[in-house]
């Protein structure tokens, strides 16, 4: 579904998922997934909005990441070496270890809920244990669903878990003036529980050792892995984290896990792409994603970009090494005794893995890793002369592609044929995710706890192998660290973590297989056309077709793929639409940022001067951040009004500045096409006044990976559309988007603008053809000259 911006789109597609919910048994429940977080309480109002005109109200929950609920996360009580994620996670096993029923105690859930209720301590300024004049909360307002998992944690030592996280903060009030007697605060809410992760007790361990849990996990087994939060907290029965975060920190239950019950619950669920594409993030909404699903895909003409990545698959230099200690750490075991050796050979034969096969496997990592230092080495100091002398701090500051083949052929990339000429040829990478598999479980029943990536890295090779050369393009990419490794032989360590990566170029089987496993949805966005583009690289065509994307001759059904589209039903009154007739803003008529300016650089800054010049606030957009930044330094030199320069930053500091822009009622905010202003923020009222486009905002297509898509494309596509699908048509849809900003609702007036002669029709490569039919009528060819006149007639 096409629709304008600002139109609708949003509340439409969710009275359509209402009414199928509750006037029809095909669906359980909606799944919203949106990249913009502003279009996140978009979709969050509009339910609410919803709610408040039915009797049964729809029960709503939106998602966010684990780093943004954690409580010792967003207090930073983490130590800075360590990830929220990760620390979560150490914190979750060990946890769970405590907790673990022991064989003898039954299933460990004897304790009813009603017992377990009177038990669990309310917040520290409330009553303790044995107090009776506070009622207790209820256990769990929700549990999650797990008919099938029987019960392998003991509820009492959750809650004795709870018990001592609670004592030992109540402990330090008492004894005074310590950091650990104050409560943990974030979200304006108070927990139960201290600042610092508490220690288990001794009473729980064995030996010496005191491990740290988590007391909010606790809590959630403690209640039956149930959330303390119900839909009636919500507003409208919708639970947002201003919600159900701080009602979760003030029970002392796990946000994160709370959000995770509720979410089993809800008849709507809105989270972003990552919680549908994304196999970690995946994890959490795996158990609510079927046939009985409806999905609504806000902003789909990303799909393309943002499931690329998410698609792809990465192998790191350091989960390589991790992967071949894995290895070692079995081969080591069993070379200290022949009793050993012989008892892991048993291990690994009821996998018919062989003990040599983990030998072979664990040398082919070593050298795996040998290749990958010296390639990486090698091609550094061929691209930069001053790393080559030894002058390793004139390497760049951000990340770099390092091709390991030629981006516009088919050939093999130059790891696979440096490993089948080491000896490692197509079986032994084949069996890579199998030896894996079996030295985890050999590691498992000798009683070796350790968290092995041999399986998952394993698997990884394995794909490397079969996986198409076309489609799968094979790289390696150097993302900068500030970790320090002391390596004098590799100095680019220093500044880099390599990975092996294979970039998905053609995403669209593995979204159509997705989207595939729905009941139905809703795929929308103000900028989709041209429809038969945008169905063939979003996947949307295969599942039409019906045609197996897996691979795998699981072959599914056709399924039936609408069409809906509506033109902006604004005044036309209110709206002025030209085109500038000027010479193509491309690189090579351009030129360099830094030079002196040339007759193409004069005649643009002339064009965006007389825009700038015109009535309340204007956003100029470039083709990317360096011409914004030219362009903003000619205007602070040639206007009066204030220029705003977006640069490429955080998120705080983008903002900061559009609330400085919209504040002014006459100021100019300068910009890139494809940056985070011009997509997904609105400009309300007299916020924005214009907004003009200056040239095609085409990626850089001297990047590897852009000219691995369009030879892709051109494969799979054919080559005349190759250039057009892969860089054109995204292209273009930026550029509407931009220019979509101007208009918001039917009382508001503004002026769009494309600058370049391209948007002209009859024009070499013109990217008229690539706008929806409205647009391309009512877009006026002007020449610079009558800018003054045409902005004065239509504002007075």
């Amino acid at each position: 579904m096409e629709g304008p911006c600002g139109t609708g789109k949003t509340m439409a597609a969710l009275t359509a998922a209402a009414t199928l919910l509750r006037e029809t048994d095909t669906f359980d429940n909606v799944f919203v997934a949106t990249p913009v977080k502003q279009q996140r309480q978009q979709f969050i109002d509009d339910l609410r909005t919803i709610n408040r005109g039915i009797d049964e109200p729809l029960a709503g929950v939106a998602l966010v990441g684990k780093t943004d609920l954690c409580p010792y996360g967003r207090e930073g009580l983490f130590p800075a070496d360590s990830s929220v994620h990760d620390r979560c996670e150490d914190l979750r096993d060990s946890t769970a270890d405590l907790i673990r029923a022991d064989d003898n105690d039954g299933a460990g859930g004897t304790t009813t809920q009603t017992s377990m209720t009177t038990q669990l301590l309310g917040s520290v300024a409330g009553a303790v244990a044995d107090d009776e004049s506070d009622a207790p909360e209820p256990a769990a307002r929700l549990t999650a669903g797990r008919e099938d998992t029987e019960q392998w944690w003991d509820t009492e030592r959750a809650l004795e878990l709870v018990r001592t996280a609670q004592q030992d903060l109540r402990a330090a009030q008492q004894s005074g003036g310590d950091n650990d007697a104050t409560p943990l605060e974030t979200a304006g809410a108070s927990a139960p529980y201290g600042t610092a992760q508490p220690a288990a007790p001794e009473a729980m361990t064995e030996g010496e050792s005191t491990p740290l849990y988590c007391p909010f996990e606790a809590d959630w087994y403690a209640r039956d892995k149930g959330s303390p939060v119900g839909f009636e907290q919500g507003v409208d029965h919708v639970l947002s984290t201003e919600e159900f975060l701080p009602a979760s920190v003030e029970a002392g239950t796990c946000p994160h896990r709370a959000m995770g019950v509720l979410l089993e619950h809800a008849d709507v669920v809105i989270g972003n792409y990552n919680h549908l594409f994304d196999s970690r993030t995946r994890n959490l909404t795996e158990p609510i994603l079927d046939e009985r699903t409806l999905v609504i895909l806000d902003e789909a003409h990303r799909i393309e970009e943002r499931v690329r990545d998410l698609v792809s698959d990465t192998v790191g230099r350091v989960t390589l090494k991790q992967a071949q200690r894995d290895l070692g750490e079995l081969l080591d075991r069993a070379s200290q005794h022949p009793d050993n050796k012989e008892l892991v050979e048993n291990h690994l034969a009821e996998h018919d893995v062989p003990y040599e096969a983990v030998e072979q496997a664990q040398t082919f990592y070593g050298e795996a890793i040998q290749w990958l230092d010296e390639y990486v080495d090698r091609t550094l100091a061929e691209r930069f002369d001053g790393y080559a002398a030894g002058y390793f701090d004139e390497l760049p500051d951000e990340g770099i592609e390092i091709e390991l083949r030629d981006p516009e052929t088919d050939e093999r990339d130059a790891f696979t044929e440096w490993a089948e000429n080491a000896g490692y040829d197509g079986d032994v990478f084949r069996t890579l995710g199998k030896i894996g598999s079996a030295v985890e479980d050999a590691l498992s029943q000798l009683g070796i706890d350790r968290d092995c990536v041999c399986t998952a890295v394993g698997a990884r090779f394995g794909q490397w192998w079969t996986r198409d050369h076309t489609a799968f393009f094979r790289e390696i990419t150097l993302d900068p660290t500030d970790a320090d490794h002391r390596n004098p032989e590799q100095p680019w360590r220093t500044a880099y973590n390599a990975s092996l990566v294979m970039y998905n170029c053609i995403p669209a089987e593995q979204v159509g297989e997705i989207l595939g496993e729905f009941g139905g949805g809703v795929l929308m966005s103000a900028t989709l056309e041209p429809l038969d583009v945008f169905e063939a690289v979003s996947g949307l065509a295969s599942v039409a077709a019906g045609s197996s994307t897996g691979g795998d001759g699981d072959d599914r059904p056709a399924r039936r793929v609408d069409r809906r589209s509506y033109d902006l039903q604004f005044p036309v009154a209110n709206r002025e639409s030209w085109i500038v007739d000027v010479e193509p803003f491309t690189a090579r008529n351009r030129g360099d940022t830094g030079g002196p300016d040339n007759a193409t650089r004069d005649r643009y800054a002339y064009v965006a001067r007389e825009i700038a010049r015109s009535h309340g606030n204007i956003l100029l957009c470039y083709p990317n951040y360096a011409e914004a930044k030219w362009a903003a330094g000619r205007l602070r030199e040639e206007i009066d009004k204030p220029v705003y320069l977006d640069e490429s930053s955080s998120h705080e500091t983008t903002h900061d500045l559009r609330e400085g822009f919209v504040d002014d009622d006459h100021a100019v905010l300068v910009t890139s096409t494809r940056g985070t202003l011009t997509e997904g923020v609105d400009y309300e009222g007299d916020e924005l006044h214009t907004c003009a486009v200056f040239g095609i905002p085409l990626v850089n297509i001297g990047s590897p990976r852009v000219q691995a898509v369009r030879h892709a494309y051109g494969d799979r596509f054919g080559r005349d559309n190759a250039f057009d699908y892969a860089l054109t048509v995204p292209a273009v849809r930026q550029v509407r988007q931009a220019i979509g900003r101007v208009l918001r609702g039917p009382e508001e007036r503004g002026v769009r603008i494309l600058v370049g002669e391209r948007y002209l029709p009859d024009k070499p490569r013109s990217v008229a053809p690539f706008f929806p039919d409205q647009e391309r009528a009512e877009f006026q060819r002007l020449t610079p000259e009558y800018l003054d006149s045409q902005f004065e007639r239509f504002w007075d």
